[in-house]
């Protein structure tokens, strides 16, 4: 089993946006760990076109997840087995998803709510003969932190490192990421813990790993539309950076495993965050969305400064 240092800077798994062509160039710009999109366990099993399409890796990635969920340890085990997986270097199971279709389900943060089963879940994805990671938020809600519990619990199931979320799954993304109890759970077990929730930038992740003392920071929306902010809280020097250089390289990796239709259409929302704070952002955003063609789209995209 390969060995895997559970530190240093991650891009988060974020569904609909961790696409193959975000990972390259955020690890491009310094993420150490990259996530997929999280990947349904049965959807691998049953062999689901759009489930393989998220599995895309290149190979400016340094450390590979892939993200997957699921409450039944059945389809958990047969998942991490699947070929399509093999080319990752860990598995990291999904229990943190407040989306209530997901809770529906049991999965998700649904496992907050049945420790053993989560458990369970773990051994089942160490069949796989990867290290296991867990990504789980606070706990229900206020009334009900369990992370430390929960965190003790993964830890003894076998996985190799956890990453907190510093919200509850009543909290969704509003209100303010608790890194205070991620601090508790960061002494209460010896594996490593990412901390994740609210790191925006260099000020925000020195705050996150002082309070925590964490052995890594997960960055999730923090890193859209802005892939430098890796290199930024590194401090890496990129003389004569050029934005539009990362978006055409997310753009063009996109193209080499997609179809065209599907890349025009799913990248516009790339273009909403990456025109943040940009002069013109209006026009060049109303472009983008009202293009017709991957050629449309790409005189856009030349117009970034």
């Amino acid at each position: 089993m390969k060995e895997i240092k559970f530190e240093g800077l991650l891009l988060a798994p974020i569904a609909g946006y961790s696409d193959v062509g975000l990972r390259k160039v955020c690890s491009q710009r310094g993420a150490d760990i990259t996530y997929t999109e999280m990947i349904s366990a049965k959807g691998l099993v049953y062999g689901s076109d759009k489930t393989e399409d998220l599995l895309h890796t290149t190979d400016s990635e340094k450390t590979k997840a892939v993200q997957i969920f699921g409450c039944e340890p059945y389809y958990i085990e047969k998942a991490v087995e699947h070929n399509a997986l093999q080319k990752f270097d860990f598995i990291d199971i999904n229990m943190g998803c407040p989306v209530p279709k997901i809770v529906k389900n049991g999965e998700g943060s649904a496992l907050l709510e049945n420790i053993p089963l989560a458990q369970q879940v773990v051994k089942a994805a160490l069949k796989g003969q990867k290290p296991v990671s867990v990504k789980f938020r606070l706990g229900v809600d206020d009334e009900h932190i369990i992370a430390v519990d929960f965190a003790k619990a993964m830890e003894d199931a076998g996985a190799s490192a956890i990453t907190v979320h510093g919200r509850t799954r009543k909290q969704l993304y509003s209100g303010k990421a608790n890194w205070d109890e991620i601090a508790k759970v960061k002494k209460a077990v010896k594996i490593p813990v990412i901390v994740n929730g609210d790191i925006i930038d260099k000020k925000s992740y020195d705050e996150a790993m002082q309070i925590t003392g964490c052995d890594g920071a997960m960055i999730a929306r923090g890193a859209l539309g802005n892939p430098r902010i890796f290199s930024d809280i590194k401090g890496i020097e990129l003389p004569n950076y050029s934005l539009k250089k990362d978006i055409l390289e997310h753009w063009e990796t996109l193209l080499l495993y997609h179809h065209k239709n599907y890349v025009l259409a799913n990248f516009k929302k790339h273009i909403a965050y990456y025109t943040r704070g940009m002069r013109g952002q209006k026009q060049i955003k109303l472009d983008a969305f009202n293009a017709k063609s991957t050629e449309e789209m790409r005189e856009v995209i030349e117009r970034f400064d």
